[in-house]
């Protein structure tokens, strides 16, 4: 298999660390490609029209998109526990979790795009800051939630967004108000997937 990737991103990030976790990346070439919004890879675009990163070409040549099919692709191909539980509470919880993490990058992700690429006399601050309150909204739910010691699809999912808020907005300052998530993080950083597929 091939993934189209580059390490910034952090939905390829979330596929490298369940790839780690489930004992696949050694069966995963890594492509590394640049691209923008505004500057498409040709590459990547001959195998996801949409052009976006992550896209993991499988080994009959197919090719998937999004890191949610790809992560659950990739948990369908091995023999160990489930990064997507199958079914009940656990299942739904942690699909969830992937989807407000998700929602926290795609906000991060985009409020980057207006604040850096976007000519300034173009950006529009009451944008910025609804995205930036989606986040700390988000977060402070977060806070509340009982992430423990477990390996899911939705714990990897937050900690890749936390870990891109560390990466592109050190001056947010999450930690402050929100120890208990804090503490999560550190800890679920110490492991050797998180390690591994570190941005900076």
């Amino acid at each position: 298999m091939k993934l189209h990737h580059n390490p910034a991103s952090p939905y390829v990030r979330k596929v490298r660390v369940l790839a780690l976790e489930t004992g696949l990346s050694d069966k995963i070439e890594l492509a590394s490609v640049t691209l923008t919004p505004i500057g498409p890879d040709a590459n990547v675009c001959a195998d996801n029209p949409i052009g976006k990163i992550p896209t993991l070409v499988c080994d009959d040549g197919s090719a998937l998109y999004d890191s949610r099919v790809i992560c659950e692709y990739l948990d369908s191909l091995h023999g160990g526990a489930r990064m997507f539980p199958e079914q009940g509470d656990a299942r739904w919880t942690a699909v969830r979790r992937q989807a407000l993490a998700d929602g926290i990058l795609d906000a991060a992700v985009g409020t980057r795009y207006e604040s850096v690429l976007r000519p300034e006399k173009l950006r529009w601050p009451d944008w910025i800051n609804a995205q930036l309150n989606k986040i700390r909204r988000s977060l402070d739910v977060l806070e509340h939630e009982s992430l423990g010691g477990g390996v899911d699809i939705g714990t990897i999912s937050i900690a890749c967004a936390l870990g891109y808020l560390d990466f592109r907005y050190p001056d947010e300052d999450w930690r402050t108000t929100r120890p208990r998530l804090s503490e999560w993080f550190e800890r679920f950083s110490q492991r050797s997937s998180m390690q591994e597929t570190s941005p900076g």
